[in-house]
């Protein structure tokens, strides 16, 4: 039977709170040995990184440790968005293995990195599998990496996300063994005999219809049906437009992850920001590379709405769920928690409403990594749940 656990600490002394989160998560796990662990902290604790590490390992008794900075933390109920804070999630069990990796030097190198990430954990694939992917945000090239593995992996469910920080530091970091480093990509391989339910929730709403891609260059729209794009977009948002910084830090491109889609369905789009606009020369500026014909859609980032998508997402996750999940993982951008709902814990709150008291781990990321229709995508402005059961014999 898996069995897993989490714990959390926000005391000051790195060691203490590295010691006091592992005890708490072996507790609930009801283990004195992990088969593997996982740790998330903030930058309040940077310098002492390595220790934590070092001090997870020694009381979780497993040398596989793997994690990352996070500028928040989640911890079952809680999530600690600020100063000192680190979670740490333990599981072990004779259907559960662990296997950790760690590839350095990330730019320019998306197919190498992939290469080297499938070597580390293909040999110890099983019958079920999760690959837990924690990448520097600042250099990881998510897309052209996660394509890459798609078709060194293919079949391995991966989720995981983007190391984050406060904006103090202006580097994030992943961890691995005894290893802190930035410019580097870490995780672990989950393997063995459990079932797998992977979600994904987002948190914004198409506003408007479609639109076709009628004229573009590199990664600018200059017209979308046969309109001025900057004509059309300030349509779309309406009074918002009127404050094109505030409109652009809640508007943001759809894009369809189905070939021939005219329309922008819930469930059924990636989420690209919106990096620039000009309404003298009626362009915008998007964070992809559009081309001519590609349908398009804008979307609204908001609190009420990511309510009722994270609900409807727990509500359809739990009746495909076949057994009670041992433990899970959750991965939620930075841009959700307190500062889109003004109150703390309320993702966190919402899952246990929906599934129970299971152990949960995770921090705020700066991409998320999730199964979007058929592939495996980089995902923004998403909250990512990973849940493991044991099979029901």
């Amino acid at each position: 039977m898996i069995r897993a656990g989490v714990g959390f600490s926000t005391v000051p002394n790195p060691r203490n709170a590295a010691a006091q989160a592992t005890a708490a998560a072996l507790a609930q796990a009801g283990l004195s040995a992990a088969t593997g662990a996982l740790c998330f902290a903030t930058p309040a604790y940077g310098a002492a990184y390595p220790m934590i590490l070092r001090t997870v390992a020694s009381e979780a008794n497993t040398r596989d440790v793997v994690g990352c900075s996070g500028m928040g933390v989640i911890a079952g109920e809680q999530e600690i968005e600020s100063g000192n804070a680190l979670a740490v999630m333990v599981f072990g069990g004779d259907e559960i293995n662990a296997t950790r990796f760690f590839v350095p030097t990330l730019r320019g190198r998306a197919a190498p990195v992939a290469a080297e990430i499938a070597a580390a954990v293909r040999p110890h694939l099983g019958k079920s599998n999760l690959l837990i992917v924690l990448a520097d945000s600042y250099n990881f090239e998510a897309e052209a990496t996660l394509e890459a593995l798609g078709k060194e992996l293919p079949n391995v469910p991966i989720t995981g996300g983007g190391a984050s920080e406060d904006g103090s530091v202006g580097e994030t970091f992943v961890f691995c063994g005894d290893t802190v480093s930035s410019n580097a990509v870490s995780g672990m391989l989950l393997s063995g005999d459990f079932e797998l339910t992977l979600a994904s929730s987002i948190a914004c709403t198409p506003i408007g219809p479609a639109h076709r891609v009628t004229a573009a260059r590199d990664n600018i729209l200059i017209e979308l049906d046969g309109r001025p794009a900057y004509e059309v977009f300030a349509e779309a948002v309406g009074p918002l437009a009127a404050d094109l910084r505030r409109a652009l830090a809640y508007v943001f491109v759809a894009v369809p992850i189905y070939e021939g889609a005219t329309t922008i369905e819930r469930g059924q789009f990636l989420v690209r920001s919106i990096v620039g606009a000009s309404e003298e020369h009626g362009v915008i500026a998007v964070a992809f590379q559009p081309a001519i014909g590609d349908m398009i859609g804008f979307v609204l980032r908001d609190a009420e709405r990511s309510r009722q998508d994270l609900k409807q997402t727990l509500e359809e996750l739990s009746t495909r769920l076949t057994s009670p999940p041992a433990f899970g993982l959750y991965f939620d951008c930075v841009s959700r928690g307190a500062g889109l709902y003004n109150i703390p814990g309320h993702d966190s709150a919402y899952i246990r409403q929906y599934l129970g008291p299971v152990p949960i781990a995770g921090f705020f990321t700066g991409f998320e990594i999730g199964a979007l229709g058929e592939n495996t995508s980089l995902l923004q402005y998403s909250g990512v749940l990973a849940l493991i059961s044991n099979r029901k014999s």
